[in-house]
């Protein structure tokens, strides 16, 4: 089978290995003609970025990159970015990376010409309207990881420093204006990064499959997903240059941002306000909390998870799905508990009210309350 395409949902997405040749051809196609790289410390001196960054150059674009990038980025992350950005007087950006800079360099464009501070964007009802549209420059997303989706979502998830809270930057230009899904970028990923990342598509598929809410397209984006990732996360794991692997991972990141427009829930209501306390990697945080997730929400979602399985191919129906994430994480090496991932004498009533302010908590099964949430994270311990 040829896996290679050119899609429109939800953005335009040219699909397929060795597609990160067309990165100029994409500027030019949405209107960049001086673009800003935005990618992350790790891999900025990388040869698949410098490659990217000759292609640009070739074209007549420039040459330039922002690469101060947290692992969890941070409102002082924008205020850098811009201050690069408005001084090379560029007009969109490209945003090269994981998780981290695709929301990094989303935000950048975002705010490259608001007159308003970036936390007056929250998503927290209608106030994304406060944003002029008119200052909002196009973005082409290369995702270089298999997780987040970030590269087909209308939001950029920032971390206040002051506050130590997730915040939920929303606009629906935002979403990118064109994404290059190409496989072979991701080769070079190491397996903990594999993991991490496969699994936080995971959480994304799974998570948006058990929402109440009604949106049957995403349920359906959703199951194939999870199939996805259960079939070839571990593929991608043990071989990082089995390209069939890499790239229906790659489909599956973008199937999860995709899928939960319907919701998430607890999973990300939980890891949110951990990563932005004690700075742990998003998507294998969410892997940690899954199992005890799971058994949070059994009762609302048994016997929808029953079919899950089903399909999936695994045995045991609900008892068989929860086994299978403790299984996948146990071969990826993920922490068996936030003990071990380094969440030590936690503050749990913090964490609680930062858990139930959460948008994600809207989206789980299980009302959440301040009594269940704080069991749950201590379940979690």
């Amino acid at each position: 089978m040829q896996l290679s395409g050119n899609w429109n949902y939800p953005t335009p997405i040219r699909f397929g290995a060795g597609r990160i040749k067309e990165i100029a051809d994409a500027c030019q196609a949405v209107g960049i003609s001086k673009p800003l790289l935005v990618t992350d410390r790790g891999l900025k001196d990388l040869p698949i970025t410098q490659s990217a960054l000759d292609l640009l150059e070739a074209a007549g674009l420039g040459r330039a990159m922002f690469a101060d990038v947290d692992m969890n980025p941070s409102g002082e992350n924008v205020d850098a970015g811009l201050a690069v950005y408005r001084a090379g007087g560029h007009d969109g950006v490209v945003a090269f990376g994981g998780g981290s800079a695709l929301d990094l360099g989303k935000a950048l464009a975002f705010m490259s010409r608001q007159t308003r501070p970036l936390w007056d964007f929250e998503d927290i009802g209608d106030w994304w309207t406060r944003a002029d549209p008119d200052g909002i420059d196009p973005i082409v997303a290369v995702p270089t990881t298999a997780g987040t989706g970030s590269e087909v979502g209308r939001a950029s998830v920032l971390t206040n420093a002051q506050t130590h809270e997730k915040k939920i930057i929303f606009h629906p230009k935002i979403l990118p204006a064109l994404v290059i899904c190409d496989p072979e970028l991701t080769v070079g990923m190491p397996p903990s990064i594999t993991a991490g990342t496969g699994m936080d598509a995971f959480a994304h598929c799974l998570e948006a499959f058990c929402s109440p809410h009604y949106h049957p397209m995403s349920q359906g984006i959703a199951l194939e997903g999870m199939r996805l990732v259960n079939e070839f996360l571990p593929r991608a794991y043990e071989d990082g240059s089995d390209i069939e692997a890499r790239a229906h991972m790659m489909s599956a990141a973008a199937m999860g941002a995709t899928a939960f427009q319907k919701g998430l829930g607890a999973i990300h209501a939980l890891s949110h306000p951990i990563g932005a306390v004690y700075n742990t990697h998003h998507g294998t945080t969410n892997a940690v909390v899954m199992q005890q997730v799971l058994m949070f929400n059994r009762g609302a979602v048994e016997s929808r998870l029953d079919q899950a399985a089903s399909y999936l191919g695994i045995a045991g129906g609900f008892e068989g799905l929860h086994a299978r994430v403790g299984e996948l994480n146990r071969l990826f090496g993920i922490p068996a508990n936030l003990t071990e991932l380094g969440v030590v004498n936690p503050d749990l009533d913090a964490l609680t009210v930062s858990a139930l302010a959460d948008p994600s908590t809207g989206g789980n099964p299980v009302i959440m309350n301040a009594i269940n949430t704080r069991a749950l994270l201590e379940a979690c311990l």
